[in-house]
């Protein structure tokens, strides 16, 4: 997902995401510890989508764009 997707998105929609997004990561952490894990770039890619998510609620509550 684009970051100006991201924007469009309303406040409730952006942080029932970012916890959609934590629980992905917190599943992919626990099948790679269980050595489950066929593709190990999915990690990178959920973190990522979590500073996205992250950055667009943190430029909202300081009022930025």
């Amino acid at each position: 997902m684009r970051i100006d997707e991201i924007r469009s998105l309303r406040d409730e929609e952006v942080s029932k995401r970012l916890e959609t997004a934590h629980q992905e990561l917190f599943n992919l952490r626990f099948r790679l510890a269980t050595r489950q894990l066929a593709n190990h770039r999915e990690l990178p890619k959920v973190k990522k989508r979590i500073a996205r998510l992250k950055t667009v609620l943190r430029e909202r509550e300081l009022g930025i764009r």
